[in-house]
């Protein structure tokens, strides 16, 4: 059994195509930006099983022809042996796979065994979408309540295996939208070969309203939106760190 938050069936910026986007529920993060609070619990969860999740997919397979099936969150790797069960599941049926992840559950590589169920996880994955939070360690920890470290090994590591990965950063304005880490984020970017896209996402504030319905309060009240000139901006600061 899986612990799902929800499933949108037309999805269509959560990987190439028109995806099944499954949002696995469970989160060790604390983004201050994070639209999905109601995520992070794992206790809250809906049990489905996979074949319950690919079911539901296949009613509507014709849809999904140039696209495949997306497990985000929440955190999917939290449920690291569900999500390989799924994603083994979709593949055998032909199903591309995509995993929207932040990394930050990467194993130390001295656990061979944590090592070799992610190993595992990712012969069934095609495309991983990384999110980068933040470049500098720091910042990230004020950011998210977590080093970066495990992200940024994640991305070494799924270079080493040459596996697709598009990379995601939000900009947000006065924490990550200035020169200074964008640029080292590109110069780090420049090392990945197995980067096939760099998606500059602008911060927005659309998930103020479910902190207020939780009872929660909003970190980034006071912080203003990121216009679309603003993640334009950025990407150009980071595409010419890359060169």
């Amino acid at each position: 059994m899986g612990k799902i938050h929800s499933i949108e069936t037309f999805g269509t910026v959560d990987g190439p195509g028109v995806r099944f986007v499954v949002f696995f529920q469970g989160c060790p993060m604390r983004c201050q930006y994070c639209h999905n609070p109601d995520t992070w619990d794992l206790a809250d969860g809906q049990d489905m099983t996979a074949d319950e999740i690919l079911d539901k997919m296949e009613r509507n397979l014709v849809f999904y022809e140039s696209g495949g099936i997306t497990a985000t969150g929440g955190e999917p790797m939290l449920q690291l042996d569900f999500l390989t069960e799924l994603f083994s599941k979709a593949k055998a049926k032909g199903i591309h796979t995509c995993l929207d992840t932040s990394g930050i559950l990467f194993p130390d590589e001295q656990n061979k065994d944590a090592l070799a169920k992610i190993e595992r996880l990712l012969w069934q994955t095609d495309l991983v979408l990384l999110d980068i939070k933040h470049i500098d360690e720091e910042e990230c920890k004020k950011l998210t309540g977590h080093s970066n470290r495990p992200a940024l090994q994640f991305a070494r590591y799924l270079e080493r295996m040459h596996k697709p990965v598009w990379i995601r950063h939000v900009v947000v304005p006065g924490i990550t939208l200035k020169e200074k880490p964008l640029t080292e984020l590109g110069r780090f970017l420049r090392t990945l070969s197995n980067m096939e896209k760099l998606e500059v996402l602008p911060y927005h504030s659309l998930g103020k309203v479910k902190y207020e319905n939780l009872g929660m309060e909003y970190a980034l009240k006071d912080t203003p939106q990121a216009t679309k000139e603003e993640a334009a901006q950025a990407e150009r600061m980071i595409r010419a760190a890359m060169e």
